[in-house]
C-alpha cells in the first residue's frame, strides 16, 4: 500500500468517522432541544394558567366581597326598617296614649269649668236674691253677725315681717288710712322699717307741705328713699329732706319748685345719696358743682331734660373727688351739650356702665366718639330720638364691652354696623332696633351667632323677610331668646312662625302685630311654644282659638282688631288661660255679654281689659266684671254702644283708671255700631289719628268721677 492509498484510507475513514458522531450529535442535540422547549412550553402553560387562574379568584373574591357588602347593606336596611317600624308603632301608640291624656286633660278642664261656670251662676243668682232681700230689717242681724267674724281676724297678731310685707303694697296714702282705724293698727303703721321708702308723688295733689316736713322729721333715721316726683312744694319743704342723714335715693324730677338753693341744703346734709334723680327741673351749673363736692359716692345720675346747665357743669364733674364712682347716667334731651362737653363726661365720669341719652336730635357721631375715649366699661347703651347716629357710632363702641343697646326710629344705622357684630360685641344680650328702616336680612344673618341674645326687638323694620328670619334662628341665637318683637314686619309670612316654633323653646314674649301675610294656619304653630307668657297678635287674620289650647301660663293677650274672633276664644281662655293678667279685645264686634260672663267667673286676675268696639256688650258684663274680676284696674269701653253712662260711672269706682264713650266706632274699624261690615274704608290713617284725639277728651278716671 501506497501512501497515498494510506492517507486517502485515512481521510475517508477520519470523514466517515466525523460524519457519524456529527450526526449522532445532531440528533441528540436536536432531541435535548425539544424537551427543553416541550419543557418551557410546560412552565409557560402552567404560570399561565396561575395567572388566569388568580385573576379569575380576583375577580371571583372582589364579587364576593361586593355580595358581602350588599348582603351587610341589605340587613342593615332591614334592620332600620325593622327599627323605624317599631319606632312607628311606639310613636302611634305614645301619640295615640297623648291625644287620648290630651283629650281627657281637656273633657276635665271643659267639665270643670262648665261646674265652676254652673257654680258662678248659682252664686250670682243668690247675690242678687241676696240685694233684694237686703231691704227688710231682719237682715240687720246677719251684718251683725258677720261683722263680728270678720273681727275675729286681726293682722296685728301677725309676726313683724309679715306686716310689713303686707303694708309695703300699699301707697303713702293708704297707710296714712290704715293708722287711723284703730290703736293697733296705728301702732303697725309705725313700723321703723315701713318708712325707709316714702313716695310722695303718689299723694302730691292732696297731702300739704305741712305734713311732709312733719314726717320727714319724724322719721328721719330711718328714711332711704324719697319720692317727690312731679311735686309742687316750697323751698322749705325741701329743705327739710337735708335732716335724713342716711337718704340714699333722691327723686326730685318733674318739680317746678326746685332750684340750686334746694339743692344745695340737702346737699351739706345728706352726704350718702347713692341715686339722684334731678330730671326736668330747672337746675343749673350751681348744681354740677355741688355733686362731685359732697357726693362722693354718686352712683346713678338723671340729668334728662335739665336745659340750664352747659358744658362748663358737666367740666365741674371732675372737680375734688369728682363722681368717679358713678355708674348710671341719664342725659335724654340735653342738647345744649356739646361735643367738648362729652368729653368732659369722659374725663370726669371713666367708671360708666349704663348711658341713656333719648330725644337728643344734636347727638352726632362724634359725641359719641369723644365719650368712648376714656369710657370704655359701658354695658348699656340707650340713643332713641337720634336721629344722626350712624355706622360710625357702631365702629367707634367696638372698644366697649356692650351688653344692652338700644336704637330707635334711626335710618342711617344700616346692615354695615351689624357685619361684624359678633366679633365686637359678643357678649349683646339685649338689642332693640326699632323702626330702623335701613336694617335687611343681612342684620339678621349677622345676629345668628350670637349665643348670650335673650331679647330682641324690631318693630316696623320692614325691610326684613321670612329668609332674614330663618337665618337668625338657624343660629345658636335661637335657643336663649325669650324676647322677640316682629311688630309691623309686613313681609314675615306662615314659615316664619312655624320656625319660630321649631327653634325658640324658651321665647316668653311674642309681638306679630300687624303682620298681615300672616294665616289662621300660620299662627296656629304658636301651639307648639309652650313657654309664652305674652302674646300679640293684633290685626292679623285670626279666625279660631287653636293657639290658647298650649298656652296654659298666658297671662298677656293682645288680639285687637281680629274682627273675625267670636265668643269661641273667650271661652277658650276661660278653660285655659285662667292666669290672665291683661287682655285686649278692640274692635272684635263678634264678642257678646255670655263669653264676658265666662272670662268674669274663671279669670279672676285680670288687670287690664280693653274691649273698646265690642258693640254687642251690654251692661250686664260690667256687673259680672265687678263681682269675677275684683283685681281688675284698667277699662276700656271706647265705642261700646250698648253700655250705658250710668253703668260706666259705677264702674269707675270700682277701677283706677277708664276709658268711655258711645260714639259710632271709627270706619277705619271696619264695622258700625250694629257690627255689620262697612264696605267703604277710605282715609284710614286720618280716622285713626281722629280716633286718638277723642279718646284722650273722652278718657276719665276714678277719681274725676269722684270730683
Amino acid at each position: 500500500m501506497t501512501p497515498e492509498l494510506m492517507i486517502k484510507a485515512c481521510s475517508f475513514y477520519t470523514g466517515h468517522l466525523v460524519k457519524t458522531h456529527f450526526c449522532t450529535w445532531r440528533d441528540i442535540a436536536h432531541t435535548n432541544e425539544n424537551v427543553v422547549l416541550a419543557e418551557k412550553m410546560n412552565r409557560a402553560v402552567t404560570c399561565y394558567n396561575f395567572r388566569l387562574q388568580k385573576s379569575v379568584f380576583h375577580h371571583w373574591h372582589s364579587y364576593m366581597e361586593d355580595q358581602k357588602e350588599k348582603i351587610k347593606n341589605m340587613l342593615l336596611r332591614i334592620q332600620q326598617i325593622i327599627y323605624c317600624h317599631k319606632l312607628t308603632i311606639i310613636l302611634t301608640k305614645w301619640r295615640n296614649t297623648a291625644r287620648h291624656k290630651s283629650k281627657k286633660k281637656e273633657d276635665e278642664l271643659i267639665l270643670k269649668h262648665e261646674l265652676q261656670l254652673k257654680k258662678w251662676k248659682n252664686r250670682l243668682i243668690l247675690k242678687r236674691a241676696a240685694a233684694e232681700e237686703s231691704n227688710f230689717p231682719e237682715r240687720s242681724s246677719s251684718e251683725v253677725s258677720l261683722v263680728d267674724e270678720t273681727l275675729k281676724c286681726d293682722i296685728s297678731l301677725l309676726p313683724e315681717r309679715a306686716i310689713l310685707q303686707i303694708f309695703f303694697y300699699l301707697s303713702l296714702k293708704d297707710v296714712i288710712i290704715c293708722g287711723q282705724v284703730n290703736h293697733a293698727w296705728m301702732l303697725m303703721t309705725q313700723l321703723n322699717s315701713l318708712w325707709n321708702a316714702i313716695d310722695f308723688s303718689s299723694v302730691k295733689n292732696v297731702i300739704p307741705d305741712k305734713y311732709i316736713v312733719s314726717t320727714l322729721q319724724r322719721w328721719r333715721l330711718n328714711v332711704l328713699r324719697l319720692n317727690f316726683r312731679g311735686c309742687l312744694l316750697r323751698p322749705k319743704t325741701f329743705r327739710s329732706v337735708s335732716h335724713c342723714r342716711n337718704l340714699q335715693e333722691l327723686n326730685v324730677s318733674d318739680c317746678p319748685t326746685f332750684t340750686d338753693e334746694s339743692m344745695r341744703h340737702i346737699s351739706e346734709g345728706c352726704p350718702g345719696v347713692l341715686c339722684l334723680n334731678l330730671s326736668n327741673t330747672t337746675i343749673t351749673n350751681r348744681t354740677m358743682r355741688l355733686l362731685p363736692r359732697h357726693f362722693h359716692n354718686l352712683q346713678n345720675l338723671s340729668l334728662a331734660y335739665c336745659r340750664r346747665f352747659t358744658d362748663k357743669g358737666l367740666q365741674y364733674l371732675n372737680l375734688g373727688n369728682g363722681c368717679h364712682k358713678l355708674i348710671y347716667l341719664d342725659l335724654s334731651g340735653c342738647t345744649q351739650i356739646s361735643v367738648q362737653g362729652f368729653r368732659y363726661i369722659s374725663n370726669s365720669c371713666t367708671g360708666i356702665m349704663h348711658l341713656t341719652i333719648n330725644d337728643m336730635p344734636t347727638l352726632t357721631d362724634n359725641c359719641v366718639k369723644a365719650l368712648v375715649e376714656k369710657c370704655s366699661r359701658i354695658t348699656s347703651l340707650v340713643f332713641t330720638g337720634a336721629p344722626h347716629i350712624s355706622d360710625c357710632t357702631f365702629r367707634a363702641l367696638s372698644a366697649c364691652k356692650l351688653r344692652k343697646i338700644r336704637f330707635e326710629g334711626n335710618k342711617r344705622v344700616t346692615d354695615a354696623s351689624f357685619k361684624f357684630i359678633d366679633k365686637n360685641y359678643p357678649n349683646l344680650s339685649h338689642i332693640y332696633m326699632a323702626d330702623c328702616k335701613g336694617i335687611t336680612d343681612s342684620s339678621l344673618r349677622s345676629l345668628s351667632p350670637l349665643k348670650q341674645l335673650t331679647v330682641l326687638n324690631l318693630a316696623n323694620c320692614v325691610r326684613i323677610g321670612d329668609m332674614g328670619l330663618k337665618q337668625f334662628l338657624d343660629g345658636p341665637a335661637s335657643i336663649k331668646i325669650r324676647e322677640l318683637n316682629l311688630s309691623n314686619c309686613v313681609r314675615l309670612s306662615d314659615a316664619s312662625v312655624m320656625k319660630l316654633s321649631e327653634r325658640c323653646p324658651n321665647l316668653n314674649y311674642l309681638s306679630l302685630r300687624n303682620c298681615e301675610h300672616l294665616t289662621a294656619q300660620g299662627i296656629g304653630y304658636i301651639v307648639n311654644i309652650f313657654s309664652l307668657v305674652s302674646i300679640d297678635l293684633s290685626g292679623t287674620d285670626i279666625s279660631n282659638e287653636a293657639f290658647c289650647k298650649s298656652s296654659l301660663i298666658l297671662e298677656h293677650l293682645d288680639v285687637s282688631y281680629c274682627s273675625q274672633l267670636s265668643d269661641m276664644i273667650i271661652k277658650a281662655l276661660a278653660i285655659y288661660c285662667i292666669n290672665l293678667t291683661s287682655l285686649s279685645i278692640a274692635g272684635c264686634p263678634k264678642i257678646t255679654d255670655s263669653a264676658m260672663e265666662m272670662l268674669s267667673a274663671k279669670c279672676h286676675y285680670l288687670h287690664i281689659l280693653d274691649i273698646s268696639g265690642c258693640v254687642l256688650l251690654t251692661d250686664q258684663i260690667l256687673e259680672d266684671l265687678q263681682i269675677g274680676c275684683k283685681q281688675l284696674r284698667i277699662l276700656k269701653m271706647q265705642y261700646c254702644t250698648n253700655i250705658s253712662k250710668k253703668a260706666a260711672q259705677r264702674m269707675s269706682s270700682k277701677v283706677q283708671q277708664q276709658e268711655y264713650n258711645t260714639n259710632d266706632p271709627p270706619r277705619w274699624f271696619g264695622y258700625d255700631r250694629e257690627g255689620n261690615p262697612v264696605t267703604e274704608l277710605d282715609n284710614i290713617t286720618s280716622s285713626k289719628g281722629a280716633l286718638e284725639l277723642t279718646v284722650k277728651k273722652s278718657t276719665y278716671s276714678s277719681e274725676d268721677q269722684a270730683a
